[in-house]
């Protein structure tokens, strides 16, 4: 009975002391629960900064901000812009390439000649009581250079070019040595006896119109040029002026428009009183409105116009332009012999 008793007891304070135990598990886990929903506040700022914020003091928890989503919007006109840098690039790439050819033209060396001679007469028809010192002989190439010279009478400068072919001679100045073989002639009347000269021609001498002979001591620096798109030396008849506003004038082309500029010497006989005229460009879009003289052939391309008027029909010309042609006012075509040379 005693046993019985003792065991009852025994059971009892096993459930008493289970009991004290699990009440403060309880209690634990209530409290995580609790804490795990979020404990209202309402103190801020430096009030919190003892507090703890997880394994944290709150003072020591920065406050992220959150990022915001950058959203890449294409530029009004970015394609077109991106479509006139490459336009650009094509163009610069054409530029280079065709410098590139320009510069590894290989140039004859140049010759340096100087002498003393004394003129005879001159072998032209109709030229019979005049005097020549021919410089440069006739050559099937083209003389291009300067000449600097001094004389016992004062003289006028003579180039040559040709020989033209069969029906070439329509107005423009002439000599021939036996009526077949024909030049057109570049004459200028220096009337100097001394001077400079640079000259494109196919032949060069002095020449006076007197049947005493002279002396001339000169000295010649040139180079002899095949022929090429940028070395010639023919014979053209003009067309009507393709610019807008030129539809009434007419136009002799002697060196295309390109990107690269030329530079060179023109020598020329044309068969009426000629303007000449070098373009520069094609100027970029808004230049055309700047105020300088302009030539266009489409209301599209502009470029820039040198127009001189020398009110003559023979000549030489130093340029540096894209393009050069000889001009008139008149709706009437002409014809040109010329000489031009390009490069150093």
């Amino acid at each position: 009975m005693s046993i019985k008793i003792n065991f009852v007891v025994l059971f009892v304070a096993s459930v008493l002391m289970l009991g004290a135990i699990s009440a403060p598990l309880n209690l634990i886990q209530s409290a995580d629960a609790l804490k795990g929903q979020g404990v209202p506040s309402s103190q801020y700022g430096s009030a919190t900064k003892h507090k703890v914020c997880g394994d944290k003091l709150c003072s020591e928890v920065k406050k992220e901000t959150p990022k915001k989503e950058v959203k890449t919007v294409p530029k009004k006109g970015a394609e077109k812009i991106e479509k006139k840098e490459a336009e650009k690039k094509k163009i610069e790439d054409k530029e280079m390439s065709a410098q590139a050819r320009y510069d590894d033209t290989a140039l004859p060396p140049r010759t340096i000649k100087t002498g003393t001679i004394t003129s005879v007469q001159d072998p032209g028809k109709g030229h019979e009581n005049h005097q020549l010192a021919i410089l440069l002989a006739p050559s099937d190439k083209v003389y291009r250079g300067m000449l600097t010279f001094t004389a016992s009478d004062e003289v006028q400068l003579v180039a040559l070019h040709g020989p033209l072919k069969p029906g070439q001679d329509k107005g423009q100045a002439i000599w021939t040595p036996d009526g077949k073989t024909k030049y057109a002639l570049t004459f200028i009347p220096l009337n100097a006896k001394a001077g400079t000269w640079q000259f494109a021609g196919n032949a060069l001498a002095v020449h006076t119109m007197k049947d005493e002979p002279f002396t001339i001591s000169y000295s010649v620096a040139y180079r002899e040029r095949t022929l090429s798109d940028t070395v010639k030396s023919e014979t053209i008849t003009s067309v009507q002026d393709p610019g807008l506003g030129h539809e009434n004038h007419q136009l002799a082309i002697l060196l295309a428009p390109r990107t690269t500029a030329y530079y060179g010497t023109l020598g020329y006989s044309a068969s009426e009183n000629v303007q000449l005229v070098a373009l520069h460009g094609p100027l970029t879009v808004g230049q055309e409105k700047n105020g300088q003289a302009i030539w266009s052939p489409d209301g599209k391309t502009f470029y820039a116009l040198t127009f001189v008027d020398k009110e003559n029909s023979i000549g030489t010309w130093q340029f540096a332009a894209n393009a050069i042609a000889l001009h008139t006012m008149k709706d009437t075509p002409f014809t040109v012999s010329y000489s031009v040379a390009t490069g150093q």
